[in-house]
């Protein structure tokens, strides 16, 4: 009888700890927690989507709070929020590059915005606009990353066009980001084939703040990872004209299968192979001519 009390009793704690854990966890990630703040300046940010973004909404950098989210309005004649930011005075440098994207706290947790910060020598100002935003992620994007595929900042400002043949696309598929220098600049807008040409031909969406890239650029798609999705990567030329919407890229490399790839290993084996053997060979065959040459 003892047993079964002393049992009931410890099912018992267990649950009030339980319970006490999941108030803890809920204080801590949501934004009634540190919810204090100085002097304070506003800036905006516009976000494709803001998920649950509530106002008061925490605002972080390297995950230290530095302001907290004022207000959240939707953008009159557009499909787009414009969220005011109200960062403490004290954190005042924030450089004009900086990207703004919507977290969520653990896997439970509330919204909030966190600020990478970029490497521009000028900062946001009061009042002032932070232009780079990501948008609350869905989880088949959140996957995506998983896998290596990454994802661009949303083009607020508005995208342009260019295009590329491939002979051989691999899996790149519609959403794909565009990179260059390892920063994701855009998206793959199509993946079409050419019935004339025979290839592939791939239109790409470039955010407008990406207008400077050299017309002569070339573009190639790479696999992130072992098993992660694909990517174009665009390197950048040295001419000092502009890709504009609607231009073609004219250098591109083709994806390369596993298969390329092993063939590749194999074939580069087998040439050094038989010269070595070759090599061998005809030296074994100088040693013994060379061999009588020298008693006479």
């Amino acid at each position: 009888m003892s047993q079964r009390k002393s049992y009931a009793v410890g099912t018992g704690l267990f649950i009030v700890l339980g319970f006490a854990a999941l108030a803890y966890l809920a204080t801590q990630t949501t934004s009634v927690a540190n919810s204090h703040q100085g002097v304070s300046y506003t800036v905006d940010a516009q976000f494709a989507n803001v998920g649950q973004l509530k106002e008061g909404a925490p605002v972080k950098v390297a995950g230290v709070r530095v302001g907290q989210v004022q207000s959240i309005a939707l953008e009159p004649g557009k499909d787009v929020a414009d969220v005011t930011l109200s960062i403490d005075k004290k954190y005042a440098q924030i450089p004009t590059d900086s990207v703004a994207t919507i977290y969520t706290s653990g896997l439970l947790g509330d919204q909030y915005v966190g600020v990478q910060f970029g490497g521009a020598k000028t900062y946001v100002a009061n009042g002032g606009h932070i232009g780079l935003t990501k948008s609350t992620q869905p989880l088949e994007d959140m996957l995506g990353k998983f896998l290596g595929g990454g994802s661009a900042a949303d083009a607020i400002g508005g995208t342009y066009s260019v295009t590329a043949n491939f002979t051989n696309v691999g899996a790149l598929a519609v959403g794909a980001p565009v990179k260059m220098a390892g920063v994701a600049i855009g998206s793959v807008a199509s993946v079409k084939a050419d019935p004339v040409k025979l290839n592939a031909l791939v239109t790409m969406d470039i955010d407008k703040k990406y207008s400077q890239i050299p017309d002569d650029s070339a573009a190639a798609i790479f696999t992130s990872g072992l098993i992660g999705s694909q990517y174009v990567a665009i390197q950048p030329g040295g001419s000092p004209n502009s890709l504009k919407d609607g231009d073609q890229l004219i250098l591109t490399q083709s994806a390369v299968q596993l298969e390329d790839l092993i063939g590749k290993f194999l074939v580069s084996g087998s040439p050094n192979s038989g010269s070595n053997a070759g090599n061998n060979g005809n030296n074994a065959n100088n040693g013994p001519s060379n061999s009588p040459a020298g008693k006479h």
